[in-house]
């Protein structure tokens, strides 16, 4: 065998990530849009986002400062941003997509309500400066044909509305720059909202006493857990998993404990979960609590779809209100993560994959998500459905 030698330069450990030097104005600007920000792994795919957002796409450059600003190999970072379809990559030398991109739904519904001659139609009428792409479900069969303008959905789309819309948002770009340019631009403007039903309004129909009765000891974790097993409820995932066997078998494994709630499900039909999230979000929040709280749940992560941008800023903001009165001692850290437009991730493996900031992948099994999932930890992982 041939005796390797290893000067002291090799073995000294490296300051940068491998791969080629970050230009020193991109990490300039990188570090000003990600300011005071952790930059945790986990935290990749929401600071993918924001170089998406703000710049309309994501170039070589960034990526590479992104990279070093995180401590990450370039090929970790570009393997993450190129797995997902919302994210943009621009490699040297590539044309920079266009600054304003129109996504039509082409699911069964609105297909049949006519979204493939809209498309050709709005291709035609909206020219080269706007780019428009056919795209899966966007979750809003119920107003075929959908169309999202940029991050603005635009419901029962014609050229007329979506037309009005594109002028709309690129008279608030060339406001905003000046001279129309994208880059430097925060394309992430959404359409805000109040529920039809506000925490006053949910706490006036009895909202949050359910949750207040366990806290306070009328009702303990078992009997709540047998509850909900006398129930015969049942994920819809995909199994049918019983859901009060769910909460026992995570109960009974060592702590700390997850829980992780996918509203990511991309089918046509799906629509149902946005639907009663704008309608009834406190519902939903206290369900989640409940959960939490039978089985000593310590962080809860929401992961949401990307292309429910309206929502998401809606339900960030009920969640600020209800951090800041909180309806049970001890509430759970709640954290919102944002899906980038990967269908897998409707799988709950895939979706606890995207949550750590990697690629959307299933895992094998076992070790079940219940035992070993989130970070390593047990995880009580929900569609929507079950908790509403």
């Amino acid at each position: 065998m041939v005796e390797q030698s290893f000067s002291p330069d090799r073995l000294r450990r490296r300051a940068a990530p491998k791969g080629r030097a970050s230009d020193p104005a991109a990490l300039d600007e990188v570090c000003a849009l990600l300011g005071d920000e952790p930059r945790r792994r986990d935290l990749l795919i929401e600071h993918l986002h924001r170089l998406q957002d703000h710049f309309g796409h994501l170039s070589a450059r960034h990526l590479a400062a992104l990279a070093r600003e995180m401590n990450l190999s370039q090929a970790e970072v570009f393997e993450v941003a190129s797995f997902y379809h919302h994210f943009d990559l621009v490699r040297e030398g590539e044309q920079v997509p266009a600054a304003l991109t129109v996504r039509v739904c082409q699911s069964l519904s609105c297909e049949m309500a006519g979204a493939e001659p809209l498309r050709e139609r709005l291709q035609t009428l909206l020219g080269d400066g706007v780019r428009v792409i056919a795209v899966p479900c966007i979750g809003r069969c119920e107003q075929a044909p959908a169309v999202l303008v940029g991050q603005r959905a635009v419901p029962r789309a014609s050229c007329d509305a979506v037309g009005t819309e594109v002028a709309r948002q690129i008279a608030a770009f060339e406001a905003a720059r000046g001279d129309g340019t994208p880059e430097g631009i925060d394309l992430a403007a959404c359409q805000s909202f109040e529920p039809l039903i506000d925490r006053p309004a949910y706490e006036a129909q009895g909202g949050y006493q359910l949750l207040r009765r366990c806290v306070a000891g009328e009702s303990d974790a078992d009997s709540v857990i047998a509850a909900l097993e006398h129930s015969g409820l049942r994920g819809l995932g995909g199994a049918g998993f019983p859901a009060g066997r769910k909460w026992r078998i995570v109960r009974a494994e060592p702590g700390p404990r997850l829980m992780a709630v996918n509203i990511d499900e991309g089918e046509p039909g799906t629509f149902k979960d946005r639907h009663f999230l704008e309608q009834d979000p406190h519902r939903f929040f206290e369900g989640m609590l409940i959960a939490a709280w039978a089985v000593g749940i310590e962080t809860i992560y929401i992961y949401l779809r990307d292309e429910y941008h309206d929502c998401r800023q809606m339900l960030e903001k009920q969640l600020d209100l209800l951090r800041a009165d909180p309806p049970m001692a001890n509430m759970p850290c709640i954290e919102q993560r944002r899906g980038a437009g990967a269908y897998i991730c409707g799988e709950e493996a895939a979706m606890i994959e995207s949550i750590e900031g990697r690629r959307g992948m299933p895992r094998l099994r076992p070790p079940y998500v219940a035992q070993v999932g989130l970070f390593g930890r047990p995880t009580l992982e929900h569609n929507f459905e079950s908790l509403f």
